[in-house]
């Protein structure tokens, strides 16, 4: 109906204006110390991505509902480290802000969560696992927060969980969470399948023959943990990762529309 279609017409209007008004107000103080203290990686960045990271930072914080599990308080600080490092994987992107994601659920530490598991003939087997973080297509992201301000502390060690459940987010937005995330253009989905589904094989066989790999073994879990692993790499380890995958880093750089090496080879042994 055109009613409908006007309606969400003004609503876009109305959510760009109220984005921008948000990221036009000045980023507070305290909130730049908390990134210097706790994201080192923040005063890596250039001059220019910092100050569209802040923005989206403040967007992010503004839009999202961030939750404390297991007794634990909600502090700015939560906020501003896990929102900083979301963010990071929209920079120079158009974006809606990880749309289907409405909280962040933190925990204090490394969780119980229930796995579910098909063993064949029908019979589904339930088993407990320790948790740092899960990305549920239902519009929540769970998070340890002791690994959460560990990974955004310590930007070198291919270990980030921030990065790895937002890269998951990302990859749902289509509905489907398949290692495919939302690409510009339809024609570079062949090019997408022929580089990570290549890269895919190659961890799968590697793990199945405990070969020591750049990319975390988890990666051969599935398409979409590949992608995720992947993400943490990129970011994390990025001279490496071109050097030892080069057509999976050139993929990367062009989603991400970053090149890490550049951005971060002043400061990082990458």
């Amino acid at each position: 109906m055109v009613w409908k279609e006007n309606a969400r017409t003004m609503f876009g209007i109305l959510k760009r204006r109220r984005r921008n008004g948000l990221r036009a107000k000045p980023f507070p103080l305290e909130w730049r110390a908390i990134l210097e203290r706790s994201f080192p990686l923040f005063v890596r960045l250039p001059k220019a991505d910092q100050e569209e990271l802040q923005g989206h930072i403040q967007v992010f914080v503004a839009e999202k509902n961030f939750e404390g599990c297991g007794g634990l308080k909600i502090t700015d600080e939560m906020k501003v480290v896990i929102a900083a490092q979301a963010c990071l994987l929209l920079l120079h992107r158009q974006t809606d802000y990880y749309p289907r994601l409405q909280s962040i659920l933190v925990y204090p530490s490394s969780y119980v969560a229930k796995d579910r598991e098909a063993t064949g003939h029908g019979v589904i087997t339930e088993r407990d696992h320790d948790r740092l973080g899960e990305s549920w297509e239902t519009g929540a992201v769970v998070l340890a927060w002791d690994a959460t301000l560990g990974g955004a502390r310590g930007t070198n060690d291919g270990q980030n969980v921030v990065f790895h459940e937002f890269a998951h987010q990302l990859d749902q937005e289509d509905g489907d969470a398949d290692g495919a995330p939302i690409l510009e253009h339809r024609t570079q989905y062949a090019q997408w399948a022929q580089v990570l589904g290549g890269e895919f094989e190659r961890l799968s066989r590697d793990a199945e023959s405990e070969r020591r790999t750049l990319l975390d073994h988890y990666g051969a879990k599935n398409p979409a943990e590949f992608f995720a692993v992947a993400t943490e790499c990129f970011f994390e380890k990025p001279g490496k990762l071109r050097e030892k995958h080069p057509e999976l880093y050139e993929e990367l750089k062009h989603f991400y529309r970053q090149d890490p090496c550049e951005a971060f080879k002043k400061w990082v042994s990458v």
